[in-house]
C-alpha cells in the first residue's frame, strides 16, 4: 500500500490517461477528428494557426499538465505544448502553466478536454496540499497523509496521481492489491480473529484490519494484523490505541477527518491518516483558462 505500486505509476497510469482522454474527446466531438467541431469548422479557416497560454486564475498546486498535453497531441500531433511549470508546483493566480501553438481548429476542439483534466486534477492536488500543510501545523509528527478508493469511477489512477502531486501517499489502489478487513468482512467471518486467520491462511502476510473499538484493536493485534485502521476514533481514544499497539503494528486514523482536526489527529502518534472524499470527490476545480493570441 504505497505510492510506488505499479498500478499507480508508469505505464499503467499512461494507459489509463490515454483511454480516458480518447473517450473524453470522442464524447465531446462525436469522433476523434478536429473537424467534427462544427462551430470551428464553420467559422475558422482550415489553415489558421493560433498561439495561446494556459493560465490559472487562482492560486493552486498544479497537476495534470502531461494529460493536457496528451489531449492536444491526440487530436493533432502538430500542436506544440510547452509547459511553463511542473506538476506538484504551487503557483500564484495569474501564473502561466503552459504555452500552446498549432492549428486553430484542433486547439479549440481539444481545449475543453485538456482544461477539464487540468482543472480537476489541480483541484485535487491543491486540496491535498492544504491537508498536508494543516497536518504539518501539528509540528514534528510521524504521520503521513493517505488517499483512499473514494474516487470518480474510471479516474482513480489520475486522481491518485494528483494526490501525490499534493504531497499525499497512495493507499491501496484497489481491492486486488492489498488486504483490508472491514466491519462487514468481520461480520461475515464471525470475529476479527477469524477474519485475520482466513487472510493469513490465504497466503497474505500483510493484513490491515478496521477497528472501531479498543477491544477490536486488542483482538486484531492478538490475531497478528500488521496495520490497524482506527475508524472514527476521537483523539483521546486514538492515543490509547497507539499506546496499546506500542509499535507492534502500523496505525492509520480514518473517518471524519477535516482540515480543522487533522493536526490534532497527527499529534496522537498514528503512522498514517487517510482522507477520502474531501481529497478526491469533493475537491473544487481550479479556475484555469486558455487565452488565445493569433499567431502573425
Amino acid at each position: 500500500m504505497n505510492d510506488t505500486a505499479a498500478d499507480n505509476t508508469g505505464s499503467a497510469l499512461l494507459a489509463d490517461a490515454e483511454r480516458l482522454i480518447r473517450a473524453a474527446l470522442e464524447e465531446d466531438l462525436g469522433r476523434l477528428d478536429a473537424d467534427a467541431d462544427i462551430t470551428s469548422a464553420a467559422v475558422i479557416p482550415p489553415d489558421m494557426t493560433f498561439t495561446g497560454t494556459i493560465t490559472t486564475r487562482q492560486p493552486c498546486t498544479v497537476a495534470g499538465l502531461p494529460f493536457a498535453q496528451m489531449a492536444f497531441a491526440m487530436l493533432d500531433e502538430h500542436i506544440w505544448f510547452i509547459p511553463a511549470t511542473v506538476d506538484g508546483q504551487r503557483v500564484p493566480a495569474g501564473n502561466i502553466l503552459a504555452h500552446v501553438r498549432g492549428p486553430a481548429r484542433a486547439l479549440l476542439a481539444a481545449e475543453r478536454t485538456a482544461l477539464n483534466l487540468l482543472q480537476h486534477l489541480s483541484g485535487i492536488a491543491t486540496r491535498t496540499r492544504a491537508f498536508v500543510e494543516a497536518m504539518q501545523a501539528a509540528g514534528e509528527t510521524q504521520a503521513k497523509l493517505l488517499d483512499t478508493r473514494k474516487t470518480i469511477p474510471g479516474l482513480r489512477r489520475l486522481e491518485k496521481y494528483a494526490t501525490r502531486m499534493g504531497g499525499a501517499h497512495n493507499h491501496r489502489f484497489g481491492l486486488h492489491d492489498a488486504i483490508l478487513i472491514k466491519d462487514n468482512h468481520i461480520a461475515v467471518a464471525g470475529s476479527v480473529a477469524e477474519a485475520v486467520r482466513r487472510a493469513r491462511a490465504a497466503g497474505h502476510a500483510q493484513v490491515e484490519v478496521e477497528c472501531d473499538t479498543l477491544g477490536q484493536v486488542r483482538a486484531a493485534l492478538d490475531a497478528g494484523a500488521t496495520r490497524l485502521l482506527l475508524d472514527n476514533m476521537p483523539p483521546d481514544i486514538l492515543r490509547e490505541a497507539v499506546a496499546l499497539v506500542a509499535g507492534r503494528a502500523e496505525t492509520e486514523a480514518s473517518g471524519g477527518i477535516t482540515l480543522d482536526t487533522i493536526a490534532e489527529v497527527a499529534q496522537t502518534g498514528v503512522d498514517y491518516i487517510s482522507v477520502g472524499s474531501a481529497l478526491t470527490l469533493s475537491a473544487p476545480a481550479i479556475d484555469i483558462g486558455l487565452d488565445w493570441h493569433q499567431h502573425p
